[in-house]
């Protein structure tokens, strides 16, 4: 059981809000095995403000997608939280996470995600005025460092977090620079938790639960954040859980299950990039409907995630890549069992 402001989450392990990836059809797939909090995918405060339709689509839900959570991005404080706001009019937010932690460039050159390791006070600004107005609990995502570690700076930032109001950290184990590849700083995270009151969460190569439990063992965090393990192994929730448990170990799923599994989730795809997103305040030009082309590039996206370590995997990608639509694809995937 965690903890975060008055909110109460009886699971360790979250799924994260992988940008491009942690869409309804993903979150509803990984739920059905075992994941029970999740996050929408990160949302850039200056598109939600700005009325952007493909936004306000990121913010599809579902019944069975609750609880969960909101990630955004952004190094402006009042947009911040005009943003926030317009989140919680638009979805059942449980928390609201600042995002001081994307890597990618892009978001970097204009100050937000990992550049505000360098402007602590700019996100401590941030912080500070979700956590008087927004009405609900702030959290705050952050990297060891920027170009290089530096658990010094590293630590005074999570207090200086802490002081400002968020009710929990979620933490990488890699600086900026290291992107998603290199060795993940356990000690980094460890000196965060020995030195914050609030839950600390470890993120960074939670591949297996063998390494969950290695990030909760060796950095004494409180819990986990699980992103790219889950891609076509949405399995690994319930694996981490019963791991935990009693130690037991789950046999390798076989390839009949992972089809029948991949199945599922495509078909959650069509069904709910169908669906418009929730309406704007104002109606933006833009369509606000996934065209059957990309719907289909999400499929060819996610089948992929599915068959890496098959055999002939190189022969079955050719195949899937080509497909054009949604029962195209199930005839591919018919003629792997």
């Amino acid at each position: 059981m965690i903890k975060i402001g008055a909110k109460v989450f009886n699971t360790k392990v979250f799924l994260a809000p992988l940008s491009g990836c942690s869409d309804l059809s993903f979150r509803l797939i990984c739920r059905e095995h075992g994941a029970q909090m999740a996050f929408f995918e990160m949302l850039s405060s200056d598109a939600l403000i700005r009325d952007s339709a493909k936004t306000f689509g990121m913010l599809k839900s579902a019944t069975a997608d609750a609880p969960i959570a909101g990630q955004l991005l952004g190094s402006v404080p009042e947009i911040m939280l005009e943003a926030a706001l317009i989140m919680e009019e638009r979805a059942s937010v449980e928390f609201i996470d600042v995002n001081a932690a994307c890597p990618v460039r892009k978001v970097v050159v204009n100050g937000s995600g990992a550049a505000l390791f360098n402007t602590p006070e700019k996100l401590f600004a941030i912080i500070k005025i979700l956590a008087r107005k927004s009405g609900l609990p702030v959290t705050v995502k952050l990297r060891t460092g920027f170009d290089e570690p530096d658990i010094k700076k590293l630590v005074e930032i999570a207090r200086g977090c802490e002081d400002a109001g968020v009710s929990a950290i979620f933490l990488h184990g890699r600086t900026r620079a290291q992107l998603y590849s290199g060795g993940v700083d356990y000690d980094a995270i460890k000196k965060v938790k020995e030195n914050v009151n609030v839950p600390v969460f470890g993120s960074g190569d939670i591949l297996s639960p063998a390494l969950a439990k290695k990030m909760l063992d060796d950095t004494g965090c409180d819990g986990i954040i699980v992103a790219r393990g889950a891609m076509g192994n949405p399995w690994l929730f319930k694996d981490i859980n019963d791991f935990l448990k009693d130690g037991f170990c789950q046999p390798s799923r076989d390839k009949k299950y992972r089809l029948d599994v991949l199945k599922k989730h495509i078909s959650y795809i069509k069904k709910y990039s169908e669906l418009p997103p929730r309406t704007p305040r104002r109606i933006p030009g833009a369509s606000e409907t996934h065209s059957v082309k990309s719907s289909i590039g999400l499929m060819r996206k996610a089948a992929l995630w599915y068959l890496k370590g098959f055999a002939l995997a190189a022969s079955a990608r050719g195949k899937v890549t080509s497909a054009q639509n949604y029962e195209e694809l199930l005839k591919i995937l018919d003629k792997l069992v």
